[in-house]
């Protein structure tokens, strides 16, 4: 289990709710749940999108780019 994981399942534990709970909460399979849990990097960001806003848990995409490559795709949807 990786830290990330771990953090999800605490957080998922502290709200006192089941894997399938939040499986069926976020719309994704139970399975996948137990793998964002367990670390596998084969989880689609998008499952992983949903489980974290039924968590309230917020993803920050951060890098010494990230605002360069913000402007470029702020520009390309404008």
């Amino acid at each position: 289990m990786n830290k990330e994981g771990k953090l999800i399942r605490c957080h998922r534990k502290k709200s006192g709710l089941t894997q399938k709970e939040i499986a069926d909460l976020a719309g994704v399979g139970k399975s996948v749940v137990f793998d964002v849990e367990h670390g596998k990097s084969t989880v689609q960001f998008d499952s992983l999108r949903k489980i974290c806003d039924v968590l309230n848990i917020t993803i920050t995409l951060n890098s010494p780019i990230m605002e360069q490559c913000l402007k470029e795709v702020d520009h390309e949807n404008s």
